[in-house]
């Protein structure tokens, strides 16, 4: 295994002449006061389930104390980190990420940064009266490019992408169409959550949902994937734009401005329901984890990406989901390539 305290992959002078080399680079990000350590498992079991047509990167660009730099800062590091690491090893055409926690944040910025087209469509919601406004339109792409590779897996597990209250950064440019863009690009955008004991990152946010929308959690688990509660496909939601009335808006400049408990919880509803009809714009696969029945369930933040295999092992079988899944899209890109053999 290459050394987990760096940013880890195979260079191009790490291969052989007339070696097949990988075309699918696969970025692993790690969330707040982590380290490379964090994907010690997970890196291992990917690379022994995804096999040498993946080249496993585990980013190290923000550890530990720097992740308090801000989600910009941190995103624009990782996708510097990217950008290395593609042209380092030449063959690759398809890029994937997996983040953990605020690493997904990390991600998304990265996107925005990494992010290319030459043909951006913006398809018009037909039910809205309101053209006027760039928020009433669902971005979708046709040829857009990370890293000038092909995107095809976005996943993030227990990432709070509707933000975590003190954070300012959290949410920013959501509604901006390079990120927009970035996501839909896509092939498979996937959210794992939590849905109890996660004392760092909630249900709610991490699998982007609205309260109403949260219903009661199944027990029952997934065939062959032990915590794996549910699984939702939502389709993309054209939104009519965060069209909040006037006392909302009010109160969210005086937020701002003289922050009280009353209009600063209000200010964050207003927040929070921006970034899920910004974020609803894409498809989703909304994947519910419950360790109620581990051993260390109040662990499962940690848990959720086995931080560590033997403190975290009831995990083991999220990274085998995540595994899988990514699998599934590569058979299904492969099989639909003119050029398969």
């Amino acid at each position: 295994m290459s050394n987990p305290t760096q940013g880890s992959a195979i260079s191009s002078s790490g291969f052989s002449s007339g070696e097949k080399r990988p075309d699918h680079l696969l970025v692993l990000v790690h969330g707040i006061l982590a380290s490379p350590n964090d994907w010690i498992y997970a890196e291992a079991e990917l690379k022994r389930r995804l096999g040498s047509n993946f080249l496993i990167y585990v980013s190290s660009s923000n550890s530990f104390i720097k992740t308090f730099e801000g989600i910009d800062v941190a995103g624009r590091r990782l996708a510097a980190e990217v950008e290395n690491i593609v042209e380092e090893n030449y063959g690759l055409t398809k890029i994937s990420f997996l983040a953990h926690s605020l690493g997904g944040l990390f991600t998304r910025y990265a996107l925005a940064v990494l992010y290319s087209s030459d043909d951006l469509i913006m398809g018009i919601n037909i039910t809205s009266q309101n053209t006027k406004t760039d928020d009433s339109k669902e971005v979708t792409s046709r040829s857009g490019l990370i890293a000038g590779l092909e995107p095809i897996n976005f996943i993030t597990l227990a990432t709070p992408h509707l933000g975590v209250r003190g954070n300012k950064q959290v949410g920013i440019y959501v509604y901006h169409v390079p990120v927009l863009s970035a996501l839909a690009a896509f092939k498979n955008r996937a959210v794992y959550a939590n849905v109890l004991y996660d004392h760092m990152v909630g249900w709610r946010t991490s699998c982007i949902r609205r309260e109403t929308e949260l219903v009661k959690p199944s027990t029952q688990c997934l065939d062959g994937y032990k915590h794996i509660v549910g699984v939702e496909h939502r389709p993309a939601v054209s939104s009519d734009g965060p069209q909040f009335p006037s006392e909302a808006a009010m109160a969210k400049k005086a937020a701002q401005e003289a922050p009280t408990p009353q209009n600063t919880d209000q200010y964050h509803h207003i927040m929070e329901e921006e970034m899920i009809r910004g974020l609803q714009r894409v498809s989703w696969k909304k994947v519910d984890v419950s360790f109620h029945a581990a051993q260390w369930p109040f662990l499962a933040h940690n848990n959720i990406h086995v931080k560590s295999e033997w403190l975290h092992n009831a995990g083991a079988s999220i990274i085998s989901h995540v595994a899988d899944s990514i699998k599934q899209h590569e058979y299904r890109i492969l099989k639909a390539s003119p050029f398969k053999t």
